[in-house]
């Protein structure tokens, strides 16, 4: 049964389905030696022999799953021009093609999630669902409330207000530091930081603690573990994926 061509890549866990679609846009994917460049074409996974970049695509061979506790230092991506570490580099033992869900910053921490679902992925990306990320935040000084409530109801970052998000803070040290826990359903680059620094107090260290309602507990920096089949659930339900009774794998 022939399906779009950038389902394919995404099930083959290629990439997402929309950045599926800029590779088809720039011409490096090709059906039975035909360079293809329109979305709308179409292809069967089981039969047309799919490449990008001239190496055949995998058949998939089912999802995989992966939180990762990500460390300080690393950068949240497959491969980088500066030959940073990534978070690929913490997977010792996966074989298959997975890869982030979204950002990380190279100086924060936290839980991040890799994948070869492309479908899931995009749904958790795409600010429409809003699956809400939770991050906690040590920062210069302790906000009070009207710091916290300017927070709350959203700030002009880049000349754009962000969305209203859930905020409280949770623990102080002296009159010099604060941490906040803040919860925010869209993700935009280094929002956290640039929203704690439109009210005067910069973060000095960021980590992400839950991805909708997935929890990192007891997971060590540094290392990752499988979702399991009931998490997989969950987080197609809170993506709004209509797909909450599939399995995991």
């Amino acid at each position: 049964m022939k399906v779009r061509l950038q389902k394919i890549l995404a099930q083959a866990g290629v990439a997402s389905r929309r950045a599926s679609e800029r590779l088809i846009l720039e011409g490096r994917v090709s059906v039975n030696g035909t360079t293809v460049r329109e979305l709308g074409t179409r292809a069967d996974p089981d039969r047309d022999d799919v490449r990008v970049d001239g190496r055949r695509i995998a058949k998939p061979r089912g999802h995989r799953y992966i939180l990762l506790n990500k460390p300080r230092g690393y950068v949240t991506t497959r491969s980088d021009p500066q030959r940073r570490r990534t978070v690929l580099d913490l997977l010792h033992g996966v074989r298959e093609y997975v890869y982030p869900v979204g950002r990380l910053d190279y100086d924060s921490e936290g839980l991040l999630l890799l994948t070869n679902d492309g479908d899931l992925a995009a749904r958790l990306t795409h600010p429409r669902h809003g699956v809400p990320r939770v991050y906690e935040a040590e920062v210069l000084g302790v906000p009070d409330a009207h710091d916290l409530n300017r927070l709350a109801r959203g700030v002009t970052i880049e000349g754009r207000r962000t969305q209203p998000a859930q905020v409280a803070l949770i623990r102080s040290h002296r009159a010099d530091r604060g941490a906040v826990r803040i919860t925010l359903r869209e993700g935009r680059n280094r929002q956290v930081r640039k929203m704690f620094e439109a009210i005067g107090h910069p973060v000095e260290a960021l980590t992400r603690v839950a991805i909708g309602p997935i929890r990192g507990a007891g997971l060590k920096p540094g290392h990752w573990r499988d979702l399991t089949a009931a998490e997989v659930r969950s987080l197609r339900a809170a993506a709004g994926s209509g797909e909450g009774e599939r399995e995991n794998g």
